[in-house]
C-alpha cells in the first residue's frame, strides 16, 4: 500500500466526495427523459432521468414540483450531484420544467385540468379593471419588444398614466420565481390599481414559464387585478386562464388598459353636436306649436327669450371644447416627459456610455455575468473589499 494515500472511513469519504462535488458542481442543468417516477409519503419525488445510453437517479421534495409530472416526459432539471450515505450518485433537484412540444403540452393539460377542478380559472372570480386607472404596475422585461410596443401605445393613446416597472427575465428556470417576487412586491405595497404582465410572441419553450404551478398560484391569490398580456394571440397559458383580464399580446393590453385619445375627442364633438341640434329642434318644434307666440315673438320677444338662450348654449359648448383643447395639450406634456424619462432610465443608454451591469451573487468564488454595449461577460468573482 502507498504510504502516502490518505485513508477514509466510508462517512468521511462520502462527506469529501460531496464537497468536492459541490465545488465543482455547484448547480448543474440537465436534459433527459423521466423514468422511473413516485412520490413517497406525500414529501419526497424520486426518478430516473435518462438518453439513450445513461441514466441518472433524481431526488426533490414534493413542495419544489411546480408542474405534473410522469414517466416519458422530457424535461431540463437544475440541482446538486451527490453521493447518498449509501454510497448511491444521485442528483438533489431544485428546479424542474418540461421541454419540448409534447412534454410541454402534456403538463399544460395536466395542471390545467388540476387547477380547473380546484375552481381557480372560475369566471366569478374575475374582478374587473378600474375606470379611473392612474397607476399601474408592469411585470416584464423592460429589453423586450413586447415592453417597448406596450409603453409606446399607452403614450400614443391617452396617457398619463403612473407606471411602476419591476424588470424580470420572462423565459427559463429563473423566471416564474422572478414574476412571483413582482408580483408580491406590488401586492404588499398596495401603490398601484392593476398589474400587468407581459411578454411577447416565442416558441412553447419560451412561454413555458407562464405555466408554472406555483405562479399560477400567485396570480390567483393577487389582492391587486392582474392582466396578462402573454404571447400572440394564439397562444395560452394557465396564467391568462388565472388573470383577471386576458389580452391576447403586449400590445392589446395597452389598449384594453387606456382611452383612445382620438376616439374620446370625437365622442365630445358628437355630444355637442347633438347638444346643438337638439337646441334647435326644440326652437322649430316651438315655432310650429304655436305661431301666434312667434308672432309675439317677432315683435320683440325672440331676442328677450331665445336668443339669450341660444347663446347660452354656444357660450357652454365653446367652454366645453376650450376645455378638451386644454385638457388634451396637459396630456401631451405630460407624454413628452414621460418619454423623456424613459429614456433616461434605458439599460442601452447607459451602456452606450461605457458602464456595464452586473447580475449574479456578489461573492468569492461566484460566477457573475457581466452585460456591456456588445459583450456578454462570464466571470468568476476572486476577492470583494471595501472602497477607501
Amino acid at each position: 500500500m502507498n504510504e502516502a494515500a490518505i485513508t477514509f472511513t466510508p462517512t468521511e469519504f462520502i462527506a469529501v466526495t460531496n464537497q468536492t462535488l459541490e465545488n465543482a458542481y455547484s448547480n448543474v442543468t440537465i436534459v433527459g427523459e423521466v423514468a422511473s417516477f413516485k412520490v413517497n409519503q406525500d414529501k419526497w419525488v424520486f426518478f430516473d432521468l435518462k438518453d439513450e445510453e445513461s441514466s441518472i437517479s433524481c431526488f426533490m421534495t414534493l413542495w419544489s414540483l411546480r408542474i405534473p409530472l410522469e414517466d416519458g416526459m422530457k424535461v431540463v432539471i437544475r440541482g446538486v450531484p451527490k453521493l447518498t450515505k449509501w454510497g448511491k450518485f444521485s442528483v438533489t433537484v431544485s428546479q424542474i420544467a418540461p421541454v419540448g412540444k409534447g412534454s410541454l403540452k402534456k403538463a399544460f393539460e395536466m395542471l390545467k385540468k388540476k387547477l380547473t377542478d380546484e375552481g381557480l380559472f372560475d369566471p366569478a372570480k374575475k374582478r374587473t379593471l378600474p375606470e379611473d386607472l392612474t397607476k399601474l404596475g408592469v411585470i416584464s422585461s423592460t429589453q423586450a419588444a413586447g415592453y417597448a410596443d406596450f409603453i409606446k401605445i399607452v403614450n400614443a393613446r391617452w396617457g398619463g398614466m403612473k407606471i411602476s416597472v419591476a424588470h424580470t427575465q420572462v423565459q427559463g428556470l429563473d423566471a416564474p420565481d422572478q414574476i412571483i417576487r413582482a408580483l408580491n412586491y406590488f401586492n404588499e405595497r398596495g401603490e398601484v390599481q392593476v398589474i400587468a404582465i407581459l411578454r411577447g410572441g416565442g416558441s412553447a419553450d419560451d412561454l413555458a414559464a407562464f405555466n408554472d404551478e406555483k405562479l399560477v398560484r400567485a396570480v390567483a391569490a393577487s389582492k391587486i387585478p392582474v392582466i396578462s398580456g402573454i404571447g400572440h394571440e394564439v397562444d395560452e397559458s394557465l396564467v391568462d386562464l388565472a388573470a383577471d383580464v386576458r389580452a391576447s399580446t403586449p400590445s392589446n393590453a395597452a389598449e384594453l388598459l387606456t382611452h383612445d385619445r382620438k376616439a374620446e375627442e370625437r365622442r365630445v364633438r358628437m355630444l355637442v353636436a347633438q347638444a346643438r341640434q337638439s337646441a334647435m329642434e326644440n326652437i322649430v318644434r316651438a315655432k310650429s306649436e304655436n305661431r301666434e307666440k312667434i308672432k309675439k315673438v317677432s315683435n320683440g320677444l325672440l331676442s328677450k327669450y331665445i336668443e339669450p338662450t341660444i347663446q347660452k348654449v354656444k357660450n357652454e359648448m365653446q367652454q366645453m371644447l376650450t376645455k378638451i383643447q386644454s385638457e388634451r395639450e396637459k396630456k401631451e406634456i405630460l407624454v413628452q416627459q414621460k418619454l423623456k424619462i424613459l429614456e433616461a432610465l434605458n439599460p442601452e443608454k447607459v451602456l452606450k456610455q461605457g458602464y456595464a451591469i452586473i447580475a449574479g451573487k456578489i461573492s468569492p468564488g461566484k460566477e457573475i455575468n457581466i452585460t456591456m454595449m456588445k459583450q456578454e461577460i462570464k466571470a468568476e468573482v476572486k476577492e470583494i473589499y471595501e472602497r477607501k
